[in-house]
This record gives C-alpha cells, sequence and structure tokens, in this order.
C-alpha cells in the first residue's frame, strides 16, 4: 500500500470499481483481509459501502466484515493525509520515553492519535509494536523507521511530514 496519501493517486470510489476489486479476488480463499488491503490500494481507505458489497460475495454477515475491518488497526475510514506519522505505542517504547514524545508530537500538530492536520498533510497514527524495541522508542513516517527518538528527533521527524 501507499504509505503517504497524494491527491489524486487514487481512484474516486464507485461501487462498480468496488465490484470489480471484488470479483478481481473472488477466487482467494479467506479473502476479506486481501480485499479490505486492495480497496485501500484503490481508493486510499474502505469506502462505508465497500463493507456490505463484501459481505455479500463472502456470504459473510457485514458485522463479521466489519469486524475484521475495525480490528486491524491499517485499515481506514477515510484517506490519509500526505504523509503519515505513526509513533510506537507499545510497552518497551513507553518505558523508554515514548509517551512524552507522542504528546510531543500531538502538541506540534496540534491533533490527537488517529487524526489528520487540517491541512490534510499529517495523518498521526499509533502502532502497537514495530519491532524496533532494542532501539525504543521508535516511530514510522511514510514507511520509513526511526529508532532511538528523542526530542530532537520526533521534531525533525513532525517538521518534516509537515513539508
Amino acid at each position: 500500500m501507499n504509505a503517504a496519501y497524494e491527491p489524486n493517486a487514487y481512484e474516486s470510489w464507485s461501487a462498480d470499481r468496488g465490484t470489480e476489486i471484488i470479483e478481481s479476488l473472488s477466487h482467494v480463499e479467506g479473502g476479506v483481509i486481501v480485499i479490505l488491503h486492495a480497496m485501500q490500494e484503490a481508493f486510499g481507505y474502505v469506502p462505508e459501502p465497500a463493507i456490505p458489497m463484501i459481505a455479500l460475495a463472502r456470504n459473510l454477515s457485514r458485522a463479521e466484515v466489519h469486524g475484521v475491518f475495525t480490528f486491524y488497526h491499517d485499515f481506514r475510514h477515510e484517506p490519509a493525509g500526505k504523509h503519515v506519522l505513526k509513533i510506537c505505542r507499545a510497552e518497551a517504547c513507553q518505558a523508554a520515553g515514548g509517551d512524552a514524545l507522542a504528546a510531543r508530537a500531538e502538541a506540534k500538530l496540534g491533533v490527537k492519535f488517529g487524526n489528520t492536520t487540517a491541512d490534510q498533510r499529517v495523518t498521526l497514527e499509533p502502532i502497537y509494536c514495530l519491532g524496533l524495541c532494542a532501539t525504543a522508542p521508535s516511530a514510522m513516517l511514510d514507511g520509513r523507521l526511526v529508532g532511538r527518538l528523542d526530542e530532537k528527533r520526533i521534531d525533525a521527524l513532525v517538521a518534516e511530514a509537515q513539508r
């Protein structure tokens, strides 16, 4: 998936295109997650009308598909900002000072986790382990991992995302 949202990089939602995506993956066994990823890859998020379409195609309830959609943090209800800054919120990063750095990022961006800045430039997301526990606290900016965060590094990541 594209880590960063670029205007016009994604298709506009249409039920016809959603149907094409679902049908192209009809051969994939248990492919709800695969279909959700394909929808997000095409549209930059998973449009709400796609949930019942997937349920019908897979002979599942809407609740089952919605449950998969909401269980995984990477699926979005709306397109992300131009840049996505994910800050690890797992225990190792918290123990290494990650809470203060997370709060600093929220303050500098003026948004809480799970939101996008008003100018649509930066989406701030929590992530619950980047596998960089030995270099905690850590973050990811547009798919690029950054460890050993401190105030200077988090400020630099925020500034880079705001460009």
